[in-house]
């Protein structure tokens, strides 16, 4: 069974992907110019989304027929690439609130691996569309001692405007690692979180599950990018 950590980094991968994609389709990334890259507790945080993306997309691009022919071979290279540096379960706890508290484990799991096959099966070609090319990350110094920061980044789109996806990140024993996607404005823990808060408390957690089980699309995802020009 794969881990709830596994789970949730891809959602957020996703999450910023295809939102952004869906206010430009032909969107797609390019080397960012924040510092070295290079993944290390010592960096800098925009250093480290910066090392994230290129490895990330630089995989892509090499194998991008294959993961056309087997999605699963694209989720194990997000899993790879992309999970050490997110802080999944704090974003999970998060999410949920009060109700993560009260899931078991088993609810747990089942939440975050079904969140994250909903977001696959309705956005995972979108991440076939992306070319190593147009993301800019913006530097990012935290003074010594500071322990969290929020990285910007610019997705140049098409017709000349940009989309703004910034990260939230902690520092933790490990490194930095982020724990919300910010997408214009528009945080992906938050709307999630009022989401199925709201459906949680009328029919239970169980009932979000179920739903998501059944490869239902979360309503801020479903219309990504709704009433943006």
């Amino acid at each position: 069974m794969r881990s709830p950590t596994a789970s949730m980094c891809s959602m957020a991968l996703i999450v910023s992907l295809s939102l952004a994609a869906a206010a430009g389709p032909s969107a797609s990334w390019a080397q960012a110019a924040a510092g070295p890259s290079g993944a290390g507790a010592a960096e800098q945080p925009s250093q480290v989304i910066q090392s994230v993306a290129q490895t990330f997309l630089q995989d892509l691009d090499a194998h991008r027929a294959a993961y056309q022919k087997d999605p699963k071979l694209l989720r194990e290279a997000v899993d790879r690439d992309v999970l050490p540096y997110f802080d999944v379960q704090l974003a999970a706890r998060l999410v949920l609130a009060r109700y993560w508290r009260t899931a078991t484990p088993q609810q747990q799991q089942r939440f975050i691996s079904a969140f994250e096959n909903s977001m696959f099966a309705n956005y995972g070609n979108a991440l076939l569309g992306f070319q190593s090319n147009r993301l800019k990350v913006e530097p990012t110094r935290v003074a010594p001692g500071t322990s969290e920061a929020q990285v910007r980044t610019l997705i140049h789109r098409d017709d000349g405007s940009d989309v703004q996806v910034n990260f939230q990140l902690h520092e933790t024993p490990q490194g930095w690692k982020a724990w919300d996607v910010i997408v214009e404005g528009v945080s992906y823990v938050k709307s999630f979180r009022d989401d199925f808060g709201s459906q949680i408390e009328q029919q239970g957690l169980e009932a979000v599950i179920q739903r998501l089980e059944r490869g239902e699309a979360p309503p801020q995802i479903a219309t990504p990018g709704a009433g943006k020009s």
